[in-house]
């Protein structure tokens, strides 16, 4: 009879990751770059000035936004040329709309007293 063990009872298998092989550092959501874009400027303007921006808020307008949108990655320069003008497209249109309503959403909502 064979008495078949378990590799990793006896074995460290080393679990490699792929952040280790590759570098992401090039790989840029610029659906992030464009809903913190507008949120800055949205949270400026007179309709948001009585709205809470402490960091809990904030964070929570931009993840709702982000949540809503399809997201747009770039890891080429190309890409970026491209990319840098989403802002002047229907998409970016989306994007503004998305992050009005994130807004609206929070300050009515907050994730605290």
């Amino acid at each position: 009879m064979k008495i078949v063990t378990p590799i990793n009872t006896f074995q460290e298998i080393k679990v490699m990751s792929i952040r280790d092989d590759y570098d992401f550092e090039n790989l840029i959501n610029e659906t992030e770059r464009l809903v913190l874009k507008y949120l800055e400027d949205q949270l400026q303007q007179d309709f948001a000035k009585d709205f809470c921006k402490c960091q809990d808020c904030v964070l929570d307008m931009a993840a709702y936004a982000l949540n809503s949108l399809k997201p747009v990655y770039r890891v080429s320069l190309l890409g970026s040329l491209y990319t840098h003008n989403l802002d002047e497209t229907e998409y970016g249109k989306e994007v503004s709309a998305a992050v009005n309503k994130a807004i609206l959403k929070i300050a009515a909502n907050p994730s605290h007293d």
